[in-house]
């Protein structure tokens, strides 16, 4: 399947899931891997890269920019030109659907001494990108936008350190200012959060030998003379094995192992909250890889229990809160999400499509202006069609809404799991028992 290409895909209501699953490299270390590997000084070798539509989109967008990448499945190397080495010509770069992309490269094309014009795709151009222009802008930048979308035009030079307060929890505007940090003529630059967001940006250019502190709800990055290459083992998207976990408590009598999944604390918000709605979830096999944490994880169906999601907790499983609204449709009593308006300026509106697609297979869901709302069911849900909206995480809400189901899912536009997930569709048909 390619992404633009119309498909439907029919899921038929599961009997029972059993099984073990691995799933692809983090989609989020894999953007950034690229493009920190691209400024450092020597080859870099990303083992486990999580290849998809996004970060293969990263890979070409390097290349235009005058880099070597070469993937080979889940095999990538780059050959870093170093901090000042990118070649911007005047044709605009595709950033795609990748919004990642086109924030984090926004700030280091702020840095480089020359002007640069980053579009993307339809979706790409609906997604805000004044949160990054004005940091941007106060680092020295100019940076032009179009109504506060893309297509952006960047002209770099000579940034100086900023402290920047985060309006909202946002990784990728995080990560912009901090990679913008490493060409400032002075430092620290700062970014403080209101939230703890995902913090594989400052991982990755620790290991590269990039000066970064943190601590007290702040970031702190100095400027760097260079970056080092890096021999990288890339740990299974939680993301994508958050589909699996969902998918074991929605089939009852369901039991399923996910293997070498990154359990980075800031990503992992979704086990903790199907925990305390009565799922039974153990790790094991901890370990480390590449300044990582990473474990297997075996979840058993249990019966569930409504909760809620706040504010507070929404950043670490802001991709997963669609599949919560399905899962909460399983669940005794109401379950209830508050302080998620950044769902609206994801790949589609998802509270909107998220509501749109549960009630399309029968849940009982109401919105609201910053969350929703789900009454959960005694019986399963009734099946119906799911019209994916260009939006990779709502096709794979039809498609567990499927299993889920007493009539079966159609998933319209199923094509866009190919977004983080090209192997989706067919992980989860082999999991089937009769």
């Amino acid at each position: 399947m390619t992404a633009g290409a119309a498909q439907a895909v029919c899921i038929e209501p599961a009997t029972v899931l059993r099984g073990d699953v691995s799933v692809p490299g983090d989609k989020s270390i894999s953007h950034r891997a690229l493009l920190i590997g691209a400024l450092a000084e020597g080859e870099s070798e990303i083992r486990g890269f999580g290849g998809s539509a996004d970060t293969l989109t990263t890979a070409s967008a390097l290349r235009t920019l005058g880099v070597t990448v070469e993937v080979d499945g889940e095999r990538a190397r780059v050959a870093g030109v170093g901090l000042h080495g990118l070649r911007v010509s005047s044709a605009p770069i595709d950033c795609g659907n990748a919004g990642t992309l086109m924030r984090l490269l926004a700030g280091i094309l702020a840095g480089q001494p020359t002007a640069a014009q980053l579009t993307g795709d339809a979706s790409l151009s609906r997604r805000p990108l004044e949160r990054i222009a004005e940091p941007l802008r106060q680092m020295g930048a100019t940076v032009k936008t179009t109504d506060g979308h893309a297509p952006m035009a960047i002209e770099g030079g000579a940034l100086q350190p900023i402290r920047y307060v985060l309006p909202v929890a946002s990784a990728q505007v995080k990560s912009c200012v901090l990679l913008a940090g490493l060409f400032a003529t002075s430092g620290p630059t700062e970014v403080v959060e209101p939230l703890p967001t995902r913090d594989h940006t400052e991982r990755l250019l620790r290991s590269s030998g990039a000066r970064v502190a943190a601590g007290a709800g702040a970031v702190r990055i100095w400027p760097a003379g260079s970056l080092g290459p890096q021999s990288l083992d890339v740990p299974g998207d939680f993301s994508s094995a958050a589909p699996f976990l969902a998918a074991t408590v929605l089939v009852p009598g369901s039991e399923l192992r996910v293997h070498g999944v990154g359990v980075n604390p800031t990503r992992i918000g979704f086990i903790h909250v199907l925990e305390r709605m009565g799922a039974r979830i153990s790790s094991f096999n901890r370990r480390v890889v590449a300044g990582e944490p990473v474990a297997d994880l075996e979840i058993t169906a249990g019966e569930l229990t409504a909760t809620s999601i706040e504010a507070a907790e929404v950043a670490t499983l802001i991709d997963e809160l669609p599949l919560f609204a399905l899962v909460a449709t399983r669940a005794h009593g109401t379950s209830t999400v508050s302080g998620a308006e950044e769902l609206r300026v994801k790949e589609s509106d998802r509270i909107e499509t998220t509501t749109e697609a549960v009630r399309a297979v029968g849940g009982k869901i109401s919105h609201t202006r910053d969350g929703f709302s789900v009454r959960g069911m005694s019986r399963r849900l009734r099946g119906g069609r799911v019209d994916a909206r260009g939006d990779h995480r709502i096709a794979m809400v039809g498609a567990l809404a499927g299993l889920a189901s007493r009539g079966g899912v159609t998933v319209e536009g199923a094509h866009w799991v190919t977004v983080s997930y090209p192997g989706f569709f067919e992980a989860i048909e082999s999991l089937r028992t009769t």
